[in-house]
């Protein structure tokens, strides 16, 4: 059995699951809230949660390891969570020292777009033989996991894939600290204070894409501008690393088919043909699921 762990600024979930036949079945799943909790406190209800599953069954009792996901930044080499923005407090935490001397079984960390790009390489878009493939994370904020012949890529120091920092605009929503980056356009926060800046409306992005299904003119520009600088980034990505799947989550996944009419085009437009044609642009075959799963794809 292994079991995975997600660690997230509002939320913790755990996760336990099997590997069969290139595949893994998630057997369990359970979360609890992680606002007003130190970080020693989520690691010890973790730790509280993993020994009533060992104890549960002769079956659960076998725990072969534990993977992590976790936002960024972070030292996946190390194992440390260093000062994600939505942890406070979280400073050069030691998670997969804590588990392996509590455990004593394999532990590994990962950010949550290389958690996500490894379990959508490893049991959803990625299967059949792909080696390269490109995950967008397109929830709260953007980034991006990279495989890359068949090896997740993460950078030099765990910072590869974010593509939420590029500036797209000289102005714009502001997303990754940054105006006009691709993650103010392209997110759901960005999405919602794009029609703030543009069109003076306070909704959520789930309401902008409901208006915009109703026909409502406004957010129609509002997702336009959107899925244009969308199709921007996309293109570079082809551009730069000729993946064979692009994969995309949050946002993304639930449109597909208002994106992908104005995305196609562009990408036709700006990207390498040769690389283009070589390139499936989908939704998350993992679907909203894809958390537990990229968990449990960090296990060792």
């Amino acid at each position: 059995m292994n079991i995975g762990l997600d660690i997230g600024g509002t939320k913790c979930a755990i996760s336990t699951g099997e590997r069969r036949d290139g595949g893994i079945d998630i057997l369990s799943r359970e979360e609890f809230p992680t606002a007003g909790l130190s970080w020693r406190q989520v690691l010890d209800e973790f730790a509280r949660r993993i020994e009533e599953i060992r104890s549960a069954s002769p079956a659960a009792s076998s725990l072969s390891s534990i993977g992590i996901s976790c936002g960024g930044p972070l030292d996946s080499r190390r194992g440390v969570i260093m000062s994600p923005p939505n942890l406070p407090g979280w400073d050069d935490v030691p998670v997969v020292d804590f588990f392996k001397e509590r455990f004593n079984v394999p532990v590994a960390v990962q950010n949550d777009a290389n958690a996500c790009a490894l379990a959508e390489y490893l049991y959803g878009s990625g299967r059949g033989g792909v080696r390269n493939l490109v995950f967008m994370t397109f929830g709260t904020g953007l980034g991006a996991g990279i495989v890359i012949d068949g090896r997740l890529y993460s950078g030099t120091n765990d910072n590869a894939g974010e593509i939420g920092h590029i500036r797209l605009a000289p102005e714009g929503p502001v997303g990754y600290n940054k105006e006009g980056s691709a993650e103010g356009f392209c997110s759901g926060a960005g999405i919602a204070r794009l029609a703030k800046i543009r069109k003076g409306l306070d909704l959520t992005a789930k309401e902008v894409f409901e208006r915009v299904r109703a026909g409502d003119r406004d957010c129609t520009e509002v997702f336009r501008e959107s899925a244009e600088k969308l199709a921007t980034i996309l293109a570079y990505t082809i551009d730069i690393l000729n993946p064979e799947v692009i994969a995309l989550g949050g946002v993304f996944m639930r449109n597909a088919d208002l994106f992908m009419p104005v995305v196609q085009p562009i990408l036709e437009r700006e990207a390498l043909t040769l690389s283009f044609k070589a390139c499936r642009i989908v939704p998350a075959e993992l679907g909203e699921r894809i958390g537990d799963y990229a968990a449990l794809a960090v296990a060792p």
